[in-house]
């Protein structure tokens, strides 16, 4: 007799035969028999096989016998379907086959006396481990084969009644022979989970979900796309409203007029100078050929009637022209695309001036542009664009071929800005002059400040002539450009007949003098910006003015094209909206910080300067 004391969870052949012998003695059968708690059984199994001289635990009997029947189930089963291939799966299947041959013991008792034995927990038997022992089980172990037990026991037959159930609830017992061939047991396989159908409710509930989500998000769009075409219209019917009001205030105020006497007129004008008309008013025909003053509108001659009617009307008529700024707004909607609403370009930008391109283009973005280029020199370029990420910034102007380069982008821009921070380098001059002229060949507005106009100066048919031209140059600028064109001192006293003159000088482009109060020309008529600023005069003013009139001057000429403005310049109406957005942005950022205002103030002011002045 061999002792073999291992206690892990491999076991050998031979004790795997000594345990089914054991297990197979008719005392054994018969107390596990319908005997749900039988740790005790198990314990009797377990002591006479420490007997022959192998210790194991009552658990691991039991766990190594639910083992081996389970493999002797599906060997049964893979018989019963394929002509008794399946037997090769479990090593002891004859003695398995030999000991369960008892017909009172088919497969779905054997698999609830091992489900039963599973549920044992009552006598301190636990199945922790189960399934590394029933992996392991199959496995071999090095015992001498020769040493083999066998314990034959006489097979009894023993009657076992067997519950058959009827119907529902009834159950009948009948004793079957335990000697009866197994060949002839009805087969009997555990419950397959069903598998789950295509068109399970759960499944079908989803679809459903899915469906109704689409079709509420399409209806939601399709609402919200009606709701922006209402508001589109609404907009639309607002500005043409505007118009005709416009329009009709003309035609009011020019019945108006000709209803004073003829003496009161001449009164109001003074003969030796020219009135300034505040907000937006027809200063001075006197001298214009005859041709042009039949040129007029009805509603232009209209509002040279109506400024003589004294101060109240001056304000009345501020309001006329900020009217007209407002119609040039063009709508947000969501049917635009990127660049529709102004694309503007900013030539300047050297080695020294790097502040000035950076204040015009982020002024342009914040009035509503949609992209903003600067056109500048090398040494310029990354110093600009570490100010701001907004800025699509061109390091060509000081290249060999900047002309080119910058030519190449023309048919993009809608407006164009000369000037700020360019410089007096004779090269970079050469450049702008030439961009100059071929913007002029493309019909795009044209805003030309700082040195800029020092190349007007030295060379005026440059811009002469250009209708959609506007220079914007402050006293001293206007001052050296006046005597370059008339070659006599400007006479101080009389700013806005000066203004006038060098308009006409310049072919009737539009001309802006800053200052205390922005004097804006034409050639034909003079306005005046009054709208309140501060004392306050920072570097860099200059170029917000001329980066949101790039921005309106496009949006002018566009409406003026559309045939929305009709009675005035459309540079005329850019000018006095961008110089009230400049003096109502010092204004507020005065109030914030005081004498400590710069520039940069300004520029975050600009958001609320516009709500205030033309969206209101």
């Amino acid at each position: 007799m061999l002792a073999n004391t291992t206690r892990g969870f491999l076991w050998s052949d031979v004790e795997t035969r000594t345990l089914l012998n054991i297990w197979g003695e008719q005392d054994i059968q018969t107390a596990l028999d319908g005997n749900f708690r039988n740790s005790f059984v198990y314990r009797d199994v377990s002591r006479r096989l420490g007997a022959m001289g192998f210790e194991r635990t009552p658990e691991q009997c039991r766990v190594r016998i639910k083992s081996l029947k389970r493999q002797y189930l599906l060997a049964k089963e893979g018989n019963l379907r394929n002509n008794g291939q399946y037997h090769k799966i479990c090593k002891f299947y004859d003695i398995m086959e030999r000991i369960l041959s008892n017909p009172a013991l088919d497969a779905h008792d054997l698999m609830m006396e091992s489900g039963a034995g599973g549920e044992e927990a009552g006598d301190g038997l636990e199945e922790d481990g189960e399934d590394a022992q029933d992996v392991e089980s199959t496995g071999e172990c090095p015992y001498p084969s020769e040493t083999e037990v066998k314990l034959e026991y006489p097979t009894v037959p023993i009657p076992i009644p067997l519950k058959v159930t009827v119907g529902n609830n009834s159950t009948s017992s009948r004793p079957h022979n335990s000697s009866q061939p197994a060949g002839h047991l009805p087969a009997r396989t555990p419950k397959r989970p069903r598998k789950r159908r295509s068109n399970f409710p759960m499944e079908k509930l989803m679809e459903q979900f899915l469906e109704q989500s689409a079709q509420a998000e399409e209806n939601f769009f399709r609402v919200e796309e009606q709701r922006l075409q209402m508001e589109d219209h609404r907009r639309e019917t607002e500005h043409a409203r505007e118009l005709h009001m416009l329009q009709m205030l003309a035609q009011m105020f020019s019945s108006i007029s000709s209803a004073r006497p003829s003496s009161a007129a001449k009164a109001a004008d003074p003969p030796a100078r020219a009135p300034v008309i505040t907000g937006s008013s027809p200063l001075h025909t006197r001298g214009r050929p005859s041709s042009q003053k039949d040129c007029l509108s009805a509603d232009s001659l209209a509002f040279e009637r109506y400024y003589n009617l004294g101060s109240s009307s001056h304000r009345a008529m501020d309001n006329v022209i900020f009217s007209l700024v407002k119609s040039i707004v063009p709508p947000l909607t969501s049917k635009k695309h990127k660049g529709q609403d102004g694309r503007i370009g900013i030539v300047g930008g050297c080695q020294d001036y790097t502040g000035a391109p950076y204040f015009a283009a982020i002024s342009a973005l914040k009035v509503g542009a949609d992209l903003s280029h600067v056109f500048c020199t090398k040494d310029a370029a990354t110093v600009i664009k570490s100010y701001s990420p907004e800025l699509i910034v061109h390091p060509v102007l000081d290249s060999l071929n900047a002309v080119e380069e910058i030519e190449k982008w023309l048919p993009r821009i809608h407006s164009l800005v000369v000037g700020p921070g360019l410089g007096r380098e004779e090269s970079l001059l050469k450049t702008a002059k030439e961009v100059i002229e071929r913007s002029k060949a493309r019909d795009i507005p044209i805003v030309i400040d700082a040195d800029g106009l020092w190349l007007v100066t030295q060379q005026p048919s440059i811009i002469q002539g250009y209708q959609k031209g506007i220079l914007t140059p402050n006293f001293m600028e206007f001052t050296r450009l006046f005597e370059a064109l008339h070659h006599e001192p400007m006479n101080s006293s009389d700013r806005a007949r000066s203004v006038m003159q060098l308009s006409g000088a310049m072919g009737n482009l539009t001309l802006v003098l800053k200052g205390e109060q922005d004097l804006i020309s034409d050639g034909s008529r003079v306005y005046s910006c009054s709208v309140e600023g501060s004392g306050r005069r920072c570097g860099g003013q200059g170029d917000l003015l001329s980066g949101s009139l790039g921005v309106l001057a496009h949006w002018a000429h566009s409406a003026s094209a559309a045939g929305m403005i009709k009675s005035m310049n459309p540079s005329v109406v850019a000018a006095f909206g961008a110089c009230s957005l400049t003096r109502q942005c010092n204004s507020q950022a005065f109030q914030r910080r005081g004498r400590s205002t710069t520039t940069s103030d300004m520029i975050h002011e600009i958001g609320p300067a516009f709500r205030k002045l033309f969206e209101t």
